[in-house]
């Protein structure tokens, strides 16, 4: 729910019932923040492995020479500091789903490890020699052009073609600016049940705003964006005076938008059809944006004679 309804993320949604059916293994691509991990998540709880655990793996956070003992385990002795034997990610992930974030990072050494752990569905501890049964499911996501890292060779093609049995790709928030009256409805609710406050929408001004800003960081960033003002918001009402400064936001876009209408009421004809166009035709995130009911917004459009 919290990534959306624009075309894009309908027609995803549409499919992930039998994604998440199959034991396929499953490849998100994606720019930072577009919210591959929810979805990856979603997959999981909408599987028969649910009840097990789900396990993430951020590829690039954990330093290479560890990388290896925090995936398949280490035994004792294995290499200095390891004082006792431990689990690795892979058997903590047993029967559930393992989440490996930023997977195009990997050294190639390291992909050839989990290309062999892929297709034998088996693995050993750094230092030990007992073989051990990979029962999860493997779940990856990257914000990186792997076609272009096949191309310079950095990433194997073996590996990348067993990764991406179900390829998935998430667009950015620019592309999708409908979505953003309903991930802002989502916010506010997850939102005040973390700070106890009532808040119950944005100004019309802060949602024209939104619908125009290029968000390079996309999902996550309008989250802390409206995570900022509810530190400061008193009403029920999110302001423009409680967003972050506007000199920390990028402005350039890089896909057009038609500029707002002017202030002449959300009720003429020219603000209308700019909310229209601004939402893909869809009435509901269109009201919102002008700060109206979708009752109201219908009455306007049969009386403009809007079809």
């Amino acid at each position: 729910e919290i990534i959306g309804q624009s075309d894009p993320m309908r027609q995803l949604f549409a499919v992930l019932p039998d994604i998440a059916a199959s034991d396929a293994n499953v490849l998100i691509c994606g720019e930072s923040g577009t919210g591959k991990e929810l979805i990856a998540r979603t997959i999981h709880t909408h599987s028969s492995r649910s009840k097990k655990p789900f396990v993430a793996v951020n590829c690039s956070a954990l330093a290479e020479s560890l990388l290896e003992s925090e995936l398949f385990g280490h035994e004792a002795g294995a290499f200095t500091g390891a004082t006792s034997s431990k689990a690795g990610r892979f058997e903590m992930a047993k029967n559930g789903t393992i989440f490996l974030d930023e997977i195009g990072e990997l050294k190639t050494e390291i992909q050839i490890k989990l290309l062999r752990v892929l297709e034998q569905r088996e693995f050993e501890r750094v230092g030990g020699t007992r073989t051990i049964p990979m029962s999860a499911r493997v779940i990856s996501a990257t914000n990186r052009d792997l076609r272009k890292a096949l191309a310079d060779g950095t990433f194997r093609e073996d590996f990348y073609y067993r990764l991406r049995t179900v390829p998935i790709n998430v667009p950015p928030l620019r592309e999708r600016l409908e979505d953003i009256p309903h991930l802002v409805d989502f916010f506010i609710r997850r939102l005040n049940r973390r700070y106890n406050k009532q808040v119950r929408a944005v100004d019309p001004g802060v949602m024209r705003f939104f619908m125009r800003y290029h968000w390079p960081g996309n999902v996550r960033e309008l989250e802390r964006t409206l995570e900022h003002a509810y530190v400061f918001v008193k009403g029920p009402i999110i302001l423009p005076k409680y967003l972050p400064a506007v000199e920390e936001f990028n402005e350039v876009r890089t896909t057009p938008v038609e500029a707002p209408p002017p202030e002449d009421g959300a009720h003429s004809r020219k603000a209308i059809l700019w909310a229209l166009s601004q939402t893909g035709d869809r009435r509901g995130p269109a009201a919102r944006l002008l700060g109206i009911s979708r009752t109201t917004l219908w009455r306007r459009m049969k009386a403009l004679g809007i079809s």
